[in-house]
């Protein structure tokens, strides 16, 4: 939207709030910033926590056990997302994402307790492992309500731009999360509750500052039914406006595919490299970093000459390309050692990179494009069935990864679950071009 733009008539209750959409653009960036600071924090150290209460399990029993603790922060993403944003569009986006920044201090804070006992009570470990990624996928849950901020301060024209913002913001928590918690082990002596605490800490801020500062950008429709926030009649009325159902099937696959390496990356790097916890923080920061780079530098600009149909084209054959790497790394890690495995890093690091510029290309385009199709008045509804059919991905895509990570000893049957489901994802691009 340009300043110049008229504000919306007061007459028409559930029209965008157009002032000030800079201001609410900035700390949307800035509480999606500090709280995946949390997120990045956390996400290395779950596989390796949660090891420490299944050393008594086959090796296949623990590759479920991990992926169902990373797969349940997704479930719970996928039943929320869409009531979210609903409940966004009935009461403005403000409280929803004041209440999400609440649940993310608490249950970030839940994480470090459980983190903290030993292995004589891994029950209880366990049991609040889970209860805390439940509670963060809950409260994570408003990603679409933030979509949706953006979706109100911009114009159709601009809106690829304001969606690489989230991006860009996911990238820097990312890689600073990540870091933070490899300094912590230093200052903490090593304390497991550190991460968790610090998590807690930093969503904490994010909270005071959004209430502080956070204005409003939508002012509701409160004739909406409270009856229908978690209606799968609604959900089927999204998927079938024109082209939204194609475009958040191939965000569906394109996350699935991303995750299948996403959740093995920390088991990866310890199988291949022989890492531990402090070289793993510094792994998923370079994720982070690649990118924020991605998308804060390269897609930006890009866009700007470029259709979202065909960035999505770009960023399918980098992924295919990367994760294509990613299994040959894996192939060769499995076999006797070299003399010097420099090269083989190198390659791995190389992969990783190709892997996400693609997934930062194709992440903003598909969201700015189901933000065009969508109603106005529906939104933030539109942008919770998206992040809710991504999160199904995010579900099966660890939970199959880490799965078929230890089915078989060369490690590469999720890398090329991967690429299989991104033969999927070319079929269907015709059909964004044909329409669109």
């Amino acid at each position: 939207m340009n300043p110049t733009d008229p504000p919306a008539a007061p007459t028409d209750p559930t029209a965008p709030a157009r002032n000030p959409n800079q201001a609410a653009m900035l700390i949307v960036f800035l509480v999606v910033f500090i709280d995946l600071l949390g997120f990045g924090i956390v996400l290395p150290l779950l596989p390796r926590y949660a090891k420490l209460y299944l050393g008594e399990f086959p090796e296949w029993a623990r590759g479920v056990a991990i992926g169902v603790l990373f797969s349940v922060f997704s479930l719970m993403q996928f039943v929320f997302s869409p009531m979210w944003g609903r409940v966004s569009d009935r009461i403005g986006r403000r409280p929803v994402l004041l209440i999400s920044l609440a649940g993310s201090v608490a249950f970030y804070a839940l994480f470090g307790l459980a983190s903290t006992l030993p292995g004589e009570q891994a029950a209880l470990a366990l049991a609040l492992l889970f209860v805390s990624r439940v509670g963060a996928g809950i409260a994570g849950a408003s990603v679409s309500t933030a979509a949706a901020v953006i979706a109100d301060c911009t114009t159709p024209e601009k809106r690829s731009h304001g969606m690489a913002l989230i991006g860009v913001a996911f990238g820097i928590g990312f890689t600073f999360g990540p870091l933070i918690g490899y300094l912590g082990f230093f200052l903490f002596d090593d304390a497991r509750w550190a991460p968790g605490a610090t998590a807690a800490a930093l969503s904490l801020v994010a909270l005071l500052l959004a209430v502080r500062v956070f204005p409003e950008t939508y002012r509701g429709d409160p004739t909406a039914a409270r009856k229908e926030w978690l209606s799968v009649e609604r959900t089927r009325e999204v998927l079938r406006m024109p082209l939204v159902g194609t475009l958040v099937l191939i965000y569906f696959l394109v996350i699935f595919a991303f995750a299948n390496f996403e959740g093995t990356l920390a088991v990866l790097t310890e199988s291949a490299f022989g890492m531990g916890e402090r070289d793993n923080f510094l792994v998923f920061a370079y994720v982070g970093f690649v990118l924020m780079v991605a998308q804060g530098g390269f897609y930006r600009r890009m866009v700007k000459t470029m259709s979202e149909e065909r960035l999505i084209n770009y960023g399918v054959s980098l992924m295919f390309l990367g994760l294509g790497g990613l299994a040959a790394v894996a192939w060769f890690s499995g076999r006797e050692a070299p003399a010097d495995p420099s090269g083989l890093k190198a390659g791995f690091y190389l992969a990783l990179a190709v892997a996400v510029f693609g997934f930062a290309f194709v992440n903003p385009s598909v969201t700015a494009l189901v933000s065009k199709r969508a109603d106005p008045k529906r939104q933030g509804e539109t942008q919770g069935v998206n992040q809710s059919f991504a999160s199904l991905g995010r579900i099966l895509g660890p939970l199959l990864g880490l799965t078929l990570f230890y089915l078989e000893p060369s490690r590469t049957l999720p890398y090329l679950a991967g690429v299989a489901t991104l033969v999927l994802v070319v079929a269907l691009l015709p059909r964004i071009r044909n329409k669109s």
